[in-house]
């Protein structure tokens, strides 16, 4: 794989190159880590890559990359900068022939995802969304569950991701995490729903199975003197009559990576928090409640094949990410396999930007319930 982004001072840069590495079957041949070409070279060679293998643009080195040797040359780019650079860089890729793998959400805004989705759609390449808490064997388990009838038709689901880290005005400091997430230009139209609402309503449909059809929405900038909002709580009516509460936070004093989610049928219910990954709770009417552990024999195959470790020995997020890294590696590779991905594509990442714009809408207007087409 190549790189777009993630040089010195990135955080999910390294995240993602631990996870590509983890199962030994992808190799970091080249990247373009930073906008400063100085930069990009020098943390390129702090990871060991050759000088002529990092380059001082993403054009430059689709433009080089691509005329090398197919046994040479990068087959897929992950992109992992902010949101502005996602649709430009994963345009300029496919154009050039390689798969994408890119940081969520997909674009800086739904226009955007469109035209990219026709990108992918005309040039057949492999285009993949990191969500990265769809790695997580109990959430492929829940997922299976509902699937096969066990919670009966769903009803409830609730879904919330709480964090505490922007509580203060981070952005007017050198923080650069905080600074580009709270900038309309780099960002898109929310920081809350687009950094972290939009997990929680992928985690929401893919594990239920259903699609969120409306919304009502209702977002808040708490921090003086932002023009993103940093909080946020929305109504779901899914197609098939189920009802939902999504809220995110970026505000929430004391919390730290708080996404958990809910879902009840009309038999049983189950819970999953990813700051306790492990650990699926199954709920069912009238019995004890089971606690489900990862690496259980008596869990779903798809579950088990994302688990590395016996069971008792945790696995966490840099294993989920590497779970979704394998699985589209293993697409790359064989295109026409016919076997499921859990890794989300193009179709995710444009309800995604979606959902994120019609948050905006829906805020900021007196009707009450919007529909997401």
């Amino acid at each position: 794989m190549g790189m777009v982004g993630g040089g010195e001072g990135a955080f999910i840069g390294a995240v993602h190159r631990h996870a590509a590495l983890l199962d030994g079957g992808i190799e970091l041949v080249c990247g373009t880590f930073s906008a400063d070409p100085d930069k990009s070279r020098r943390s390129g060679s702090a990871l060991g890559l050759p000088q002529e293998r990092v380059y001082g643009s993403y054009a430059e080195m689709m433009r080089v990359e691509s005329a090398m040797d197919p046994s040479v040359r990068m087959q897929f780019v992950a992109i992992v900068t902010p949101n502005h650079l996602h649709y430009p860089v994963a345009d300029c890729a496919l154009e050039h022939g390689f798969h994408v793998l890119c940081d969520k959400p997909a674009t800086l805004n739904l226009a955007e995802a469109i035209h990219l989705k026709e990108r992918v759609a005309a040039t057949r390449l492999q285009f993949g969304l990191t969500h990265t808490y769809l790695g997580y064997p109990l959430v492929q388990e829940a997922r299976s569950r509902i699937a096969a009838g066990s919670l009966g038709a769903i009803r409830k689901v609730l879904v919330q991701y709480s964090q505490g880290w922007l509580a203060k005005p981070l952005e007017q400091t050198d923080n650069k995490q905080a600074k580009w997430r709270l900038d309309p230009a780099q960002a898109g139209l929310s920081s809350c729903m687009g950094d972290i609402g939009v997990h929680a309503f992928n985690l929401a449909e893919y594990i239920s199975g259903l699609q969120v059809t409306q919304i009502c929405a209702d977002l808040t900038s708490f921090v003086d003197g932002r023009n993103l909002d940093d909080d946020g709580s929305v109504l779901l009516r899914f197609d098939n009559g189920a009802k939902g509460v999504l809220t995110a936070s970026q505000v929430s004093v004391g919390e730290e990576n708080g996404l958990a989610i809910q879902i009840y049928g009309d038999k049983a219910g189950l819970k999953w928090s990813q700051q306790e990954p492990n650990t699926l709770w199954f709920l069912p009417e009238g019995e004890p409640v089971q606690m489900l552990r990862t690496g259980g024999d008596y869990l779903s195959s798809t579950a088990g094949a994302l688990t590395r470790t016996p069971m008792g020995h945790p696995e966490g997020y840099i294993e989920a990410f590497a779970n979704l890294y394998k699985d589209f590696a293993a697409q790359v590779a064989a295109p026409s396999s016919g076997t499921p991905s859990i890794c989300p594509g193009i179709e995710a990442g444009c309800r995604g930007m979606a959902f994120i714009e019609l948050t905006v809408t829906s805020s900021q207007s007196d009707i009450k319930w919007h529909d997401l087409v």
